[in-house]
């Protein structure tokens, strides 16, 4: 299967079976086959999960990230609230597992714009116990999106809270419902 692309200064349009061809804010997604280049915020898998929360501290069943298979992008609901991971350490035994992840770093503050940012799991007294793969973030209109990896080990789990205040979601959800 080929993907046909305008490269500028090229005067033939290139064969490109891999994507390189995707534009900026956008991300090469397979789908029954056909290879597409797509927006993550308007092509995403929701996570609408109560265990995932912050706040969930039932031990009953312990929940591991590492039996999933993680491909695209994934946005973050509890009930019908979009939600966004903690940017600060999560207590341990919370969001369905020993040690819950949170990203060590910032959300991205510019619409579409997509960041980097390690992942740490809080156990034994240390928030960053557990050092995860990197995970990207983009900042869409009023969420974020996130491409999530294979966690680093078993008993680690993608946790979410609420939106912080004053983050750049806040502000455009803000402006949405702002008088002119």
């Amino acid at each position: 299967m080929f993907i046909f692309c305008f490269v500028p200064h090229v005067p033939f349009e290139a064969p490109c079976s891999s994507c390189d061809c995707c534009a900026s804010g956008t991300e090469c997604i397979t789908t029954n086959g056909v290879v597409q280049c797509l927006d993550p915020c308007a092509t995403y898998t929701v996570l609408n999960d109560t265990w995932r929360s912050t706040e969930y501290t039932d031990r009953t069943i312990i929940r591991c990230d590492r039996n999933i298979v993680w491909s695209g992008w994934y946005r973050f609901y509890l009930g019908q609230s979009s939600t966004q991971m903690p940017e600060k350490c999560v207590a341990e035994y919370r969001c369905g597992t020993h040690a819950p992840l949170w990203i060590n770093g910032a959300h991205p503050l510019q619409l579409n714009e997509i960041v980097t940012r390690n992942v740490c799991g809080a156990w034994l007294g240390s928030c960053c116990r557990y050092i995860s793969n990197t995970i990207q973030i983009k900042r869409c209109y009023g969420y974020y999106v996130y491409k999530l990896q294979l966690p680093s080990s078993c008993s680690l789990v993608y946790c979410t809270g609420n939106i912080q205040h004053h983050s750049a979601v806040e502000q455009d959800q803000h402006q949405l419902c702002s008088p002119v």
